[in-house]
């Protein structure tokens, strides 16, 4: 059967998409709060306003809320929900009308209310969005956000602590307005702080009090660096040996891979592919439109956070996809593109031979509801099989096409880092 054919050559030949921005000089509200470089977008704002980027503060990606001055009427953890925020007119709990979002008391004596979120991993921010959902009449007036660098075990404490100074401006301080959604580009600066424009957590502020459905922070997670090399009193070369023993996810969210582009995300997006763990249902997977096309094929492309050197285990997860599950799938890679040149791919134009298979045998078949693992004899193990300079680069990005259509709720490619 065909499939969808993605050269390098397409993929380098296509620009980033473009990220509108409003006119500093005619924006109100750019002239009158900002203190650091950003721009505000207009609206109305795409579901991602920021593309080729993360959703670094959702719970999908293990961030979590800390703590916050008060959740009277709604939880803080709502801030963190990967979902557009909900409205159910009918609905009252015992503190009052149940909203979707994060709410606190009315006439807080001592503002900003606040919460503070902690990342599931270290990012870079490239832009911030303040959804006060369905909150109108009860919605936060203002809001800024900061940001601070504090990795590793044992922390938390200390963010929290009252008089802790490690807090840097991420998004000074802006109006929200009533049930909208509102989003400022972050431009790069270099931040004097620990970190250097690396953050893993962050604190909103909310003035004086009020409601915020969600808090979206968009940027890029940074690759961990590998465990410390453990000590071996019989080998000299014992740092080298566990470099090539460590098998970790390459594809993960969590690592900094990012899906690129795909033919089609009708139902589900194609970045979720990339999530840890197995979701919760469909909502969390990539799944693409019926097709009514003979020889039809889907496809999606990923660029891995971490060039694999090697690679040891593929798998392809249809958890809760039932009747709508892909019949197969074909797994192919491709080797050093330069990170700056790739931004997305698709298309019939380019060569072939460029996209080499990973899992061996072409189109293999795929089932329900299962993970579907190729390791092994299943692999093509590229650096005992080619030759050439070619054959030693680390493979960069992957192809998953999808036979004919239908969901797949997690990509997981496992290797060794390059």
């Amino acid at each position: 059967m065909d499939h969808q054919s993605l050269s390098p050559e397409t993929i380098r030949g296509i620009t980033p998409l473009p990220t509108t921005t409003a006119n500093p000089s005619t924006d109100p509200l750019h002239t009158l709060y900002t203190s650091s470089p950003i721009t505000k977008l207009p609206s109305p704002l795409p579901p991602n306003p920021f593309p080729l980027t993360t959703l670094l503060t959702s719970t999908s990606l293990n961030s979590l809320i800390l703590g916050t001055s008060n959740e009277f009427f709604a939880p803080a953890s709502s801030l963190l929900s990967p979902h557009p925020p909900r409205h159910d007119p009918d609905l009252y709990i015992p503190t009052g009308k149940w909203m979707d979002g994060w709410e606190t008391r009315r006439h807080n004596p001592a503002p900003p209310d606040w919460a503070i979120v902690k990342l599931g991993c270290v990012g870079v921010v490239e832009g911030v969005e303040i959804d006060t959902g369905f909150f109108n009449g009860n919605q936060a007036e203002e809001a800024a956000l900061l940001g601070c660098f504090r990795p590793g075990k044992d922390v938390d404490e200390v963010v929290m602590a009252e008089g802790f100074e490690g807090w840097e401006e991420v998004l000074p301080r802006v109006r929200c307005g009533p049930a909208c959604r509102q989003a400022w580009k972050i431009n790069p600066t270099q931040s004097e702080k620990e970190g250097g424009g690396k953050y893993t957590h962050f604190k909103l502020l909310m003035y004086p009090d009020g409601g915020i459905a969600r808090l979206r922070v968009y940027g890029h997670a940074v690759p961990p660096p590998l465990p410390p090399t453990p000590a071996s009193p019989f080998s000299s070369n014992s740092k080298q040996e566990h470099e090539e023993e460590v098998v970790e996810e390459l594809s993960s969210a969590l690592h900094g891979s990012l899906a690129l582009r795909c033919s089609d995300q009708h139902f589900g997006t194609m970045s979720n592919l990339l999530l840890p763990g197995r979701g919760s249902d469909m909502r969390d997977g990539w799944e693409t439109a019926r097709s009514r096309t003979p020889g039809h094929s889907d496809w999606v492309v990923i660029r891995l956070g971490l060039a694999a050197k090697r690679m040891k285990r593929v798998v392809v997860d249809t958890k809760d996809f039932l009747g709508n599950f892909p019949r197969g799938v074909r797994i192919e890679g491709l080797r050093r593109v330069g990170k700056d040149d790739v931004v997305g791919g698709g298309g019939d134009e380019g060569q072939e031979g460029e996209w080499r298979e990973i899992v061996r045998g072409g189109e293999r078949e795929l089932g329900a509801d299962r993970e579907h693992v190729f390791e092994g004899e299943d692999l093509v193990d590229s650096s005992a099989e080619e030759e050439g300079e070619r054959g030693r680069e680390p493979w960069t990005h992957i192809k998953m096409t999808i036979y004919p259509d239908g969901g797949v709720k997690r990509l997981r490619v496992f290797g060794v880092r390059a």
